[in-house]
């Protein structure tokens, strides 16, 4: 009996224990936390949520298990990006374990990868980086990558053409600015110094963040970085942290008036727990721009040509304020394929490529001679950008490195100029390709508890190929011409880098850095068609750039930052070996005595915050350029005016001139004022000059912007004003004065950029879980303006529609 009695307690105790766990388990499954966007309900990653006992993060589904965690103490949830809350246990019961965070304007905690390869506090870093984070690019909404870097209101945008977009960076732009997509280079060897179009090479809509450094980065990117780092992050596969696949679609629909803009894009990810893969598709089609219609007059499109069966006439356009001939399309294909067969090692493969229509160069067909339209044909053909990388990232600690990153890519592009002036039978046709190698090997170490070290080696190779021809439009004859650049030139450059961070005091960071560049060129040159007076070029350049930063911190909130760095460029093939660039009324010839420009930069930086609902921060910036790259007047065999394409031309070339500097200063302030009220204002003064006091060509207006931003539940609203400063004839340079069909007139005839102030507003609405409608008028007075140097003069009124779909 009593056996018996001693069976049952047991199997009794076992049912019990069995209950326990059983409630357990359940109880658990109700402990995973769901942490959503309150305005449009996407899971918020990387949210830290921690009481005094536990902590953890939410994975890509914006989830986290809490079930550690003590019921009794009040939980905290922070992400830089959002404000922070604090919520008892019982209250999540109530909203049935799913928190809805609200976005911050500030940016009090960051964490960034561009100032040392690596992750790391901004706060900690002394350069002054302008972050753009995935929630901020779908709400702006950007048609390209471009658009979408200067909407930060701290870069300014040039467009000579709609389908473009140059950054201008503190007076800096086109190859003096360096742009870095997913840790690779995009600079090639002929990254020109005039302004660049390659940026909208990239899906904005394949974007999922960008870091810009505002003034040199040349220890950790090298040459061309003298002015500035656009690091931009495209799309990452995502691995599932559960047994089920991670599996998520993404489809949009963009529609805008004033280029009658159609954009469809679909990306998904396909994740498991050691396999991922990404995939992004992007085609956009704009028909003709159309500007406003209040004021200047004389930036309208009065008349185009038109070319019927090889004839060419000079007719009326209908419509004054539609910008003939300004309409393009683009298509874009991002894939990724990520394999982590342990917590250690982490491979990535990616495919980039981009191909754009036929894109008329809209400030050439505007320009004229003779009272009459110069060109009947500028464009450029097709633009083609591939890209093939490996990443492959390892994290684990040894006695030389606790991570490793190395990556090899290769890229491949594709240009071509063709043009035709008025009446001429002729074609020109200009054809370039550039085959581009390059391979990056970062390492950090962790030498103390207050000690980091940074260092790496780069290699770059590139082969350009250039050649030239003359189509007869009637008959499709084709005869030789020179190229634009010295055929099968090369160019190529190593380099290693070294950086340390250590930490002095408690309140004190250094920074400091050095790194060791060798670059070499090759360009031969045909003296089949112009008579040069050497035959090659063969150029090796040393140089070493270096910085020193440190980052105080005197109170709780307050900041100092103080950053002396170097930086160099190297002379490219289009630098040195142009062949016969023609500008309005000159042109451009190789200096086979170009050298390297230096520049020596000083930040010193402020920024303090207020309760967790004020930041504040002022930059202010000097830079001294030595031998500074500019067009000048030259001699080609002892003339200083040579025919050119019919047309007795100014010789120019690039030289290196004495000196150049910049200055300016940089002032933000964001403010949580209210729960569903925030405010955000940028604004931006640059000065320049040359030794001879003349101002620098990309030195640009002060300008910037001011957001009004309203949060609710579902809901979204930005009213914004974008505005710029005037520069009169004397602000501007000696070659933007050549361009007076670009140009508003002062009351004595001479060029002048007008000032100029658009208000725009932007919305969006989350329908349900699945779908979201953007809205948003840009220039909602219709204000007829033109940025300082572009082409294409801005938008008009633009009402902007976009649906969005997430599964």
């Amino acid at each position: 009996m009593s056996k018996l009695l001693l069976k049952t307690k047991e199997r009794i105790k076992l049912v019990f224990i069995f209950i326990i766990l059983t409630i357990s388990v359940f109880v658990g499954k109700s402990q995973t936390i769901t942490v959503l966007n309150i305005t449009n309900k996407q899971p918020v990653i990387n949210v830290f949520i921690y009481n005094h006992e536990s902590t953890t993060l939410t994975n890509e589904k914006g989830q986290a298990d809490i079930s550690s965690f003590n019921k009794t103490e009040k939980i905290n949830f922070q992400h830089p990006a959002f404000k922070n809350l604090n919520i008892s246990y019982n209250e999540l019961k109530k909203l049935n374990f799913i928190v809805k965070m609200e976005e911050s304007v500030l940016n009090l905690s960051e964490i960034i990868v561009s100032a040392n390869q690596w992750e790391q506090n901004k706060s900690e870093v002394p350069n002054k980086i302008q972050t753009i984070s995935k929630r901020e690019i779908q709400f702006n909404n950007p048609q390209t990558t471009a658009d979408l870097i200067g909407e930060s209101d701290e870069i300014f945008i040039q467009k000579s053409q709609m389908g473009g977009g140059s950054p201008m960076i503190r007076g800096f732009a086109a190859n003096r600015i360096l742009l870095v997509v997913d840790g690779v280079r995009m600079n090639n060897a002929i990254y020109r110094s005039g302004n660049l179009q390659n940026i909208i090479s990239l899906d904005a809509n394949a974007v999922e963040s960008s870091e810009i450094i505002l003034g040199p980065g040349s220890v950790i990117y090298g040459s061309d970085a003298i002015g500035g780092v656009i690091d931009i992050h495209t799309k990452k596969p995502f691995l599932s942290t559960q047994e089920k696949p991670f599996i998520s679609t993404n489809a949009m629909l963009r529609y805008s008036s004033a280029n009658f803009e159609k954009t469809g894009h679909l990306d998904f990810n396909l994740g498991f727990n050691k396999f991922a893969y990404v995939s992004s598709f992007t085609y956009s089609d704009y028909d003709d721009l159309k500007m406003g219609n209040l004021k200047h007059t004389d930036y309208t499109r009065p008349e185009y040509v038109e070319t019927i069966n090889g004839v060419d006439s000079i007719v009326n356009n209908k419509n004054v304020n539609v910008q003939k001939f300004t309409a393009y399309s683009q298509f874009n294909i991002l894939q990724k394929i990520r394999y982590k067969p342990t917590n250690t090692i982490d491979v990535e493969y990616a495919f980039h490529y981009s191909k754009l229509s036929d894109v008329p160069r809209y400030d050439r067909l505007i320009q004229k001679k003779d009272n009459k339209l110069k060109y009947a044909e500028w464009y450029y053909g097709p633009q083609k950008w591939m890209m093939n990388s490996v990443k492959i990232t390892e994290r684990k600690s040894n006695l030389f490195f606790d991570n490793s990153k190395f990556i090899i890519a290769l890229q491949n592009y594709e240009e071509s100029r063709h043009d035709r002036k008025l009446n001429k039978l002729l074609l020109r046709e200009r054809q370039e390709n550039v085959k581009m190698i390059t391979i990056n090997v970062n390492f950090d170490k962790e030498l103390s508890e207050n000690s980091s070290l940074y260092y790496g080696i780069e290699l770059a190779d590139n082969l350009v190929n250039s050649v030239g021809s003359e189509k007869n439009i009637t008959n499709g004859e084709t005869i030789e011409y020179p190229s634009r650049y010295p055929n099968n030139s090369t160019y190529s450059f190593f380099s290693f880098y070294i950086n340390q961070k250590r930490k002095i005091k408690e309140k004190t960071n250094l920074v400091f850095g050095l790194r060791v560049n060798h670059i070499e060129l090759f360009a031969p040159f045909d003296t089949t068609f112009y008579p040069f007076p050497f035959k090659e070029i063969d150029l090796s350049n040393n140089a070493i750039t270096g910085s020193f930063g440190a980052v105080f911190q005197p109170v709780t909130n307050t900041q100092i930052k103080l950053n002396f760095s170097t930086g160099f460029r190297s002379p490219n093939i289009d630098d040195i070996g142009k062949v016969f660039d023609s500008e309005p009324g000159n042109v451009i010839v190789p200096n086979k005595n170009l050298t390297p420009e230096y520049v020596y930069n000083v930040d010193l930086g402020f920024s303090s915050s207020f309760y967790e609902k004020l930041q504040v921060e002022l930059t202010g910036f000097g830079s001294y350029i030595n031998n500074v790259m500019v067009r000048d007047n030259f001699n080609f065999n002892g003339l200083d005016s040579i025919v050119y394409d019919g047309t007795l031309s100014k010789v120019e070339a690039l030289v290196n001139s004495d000196y150049g500097v910049l200055y300016g200063i940089q002032f933000s302030v964001y403010a949580d004022i209210f729960n569903n009220f925030s405010l955000k204002s940028h604004l931006n003064y640059i000065k320049g000059f040359d030794q001879d006091n003349n101002p620098l060509r990309h030195v640009t207006p002060t300008f910037g912007g001011t957001h009004l931003i309203f949060t609710f539940e579902n809901f979204k609203a930005d009213l914004y004003s974008i505005y710029n400063g005037e520069l009169s004839y004397s602000q501007l340079s000696t070659s933007e004065r050549e361009k007076p069909h670009i140009y508003a007139t002062d009351s004595n005839g001479n060029p002048m950029s007008p000032a100029w102030v658009t208000l725009n507003i932007k919305t969006s609405f989350q329908i349900n879980s699945v779908i979201q409608i953007n809205a948003g008028i840009e220039n909602l007075f219709n204000v007829r303006y033109r940025p300082y140097s572009s082409g294409v003069v801005a938008p008009g009124r633009n009402l902007i529609l976009t649906v969005r779909a997430r599964i």
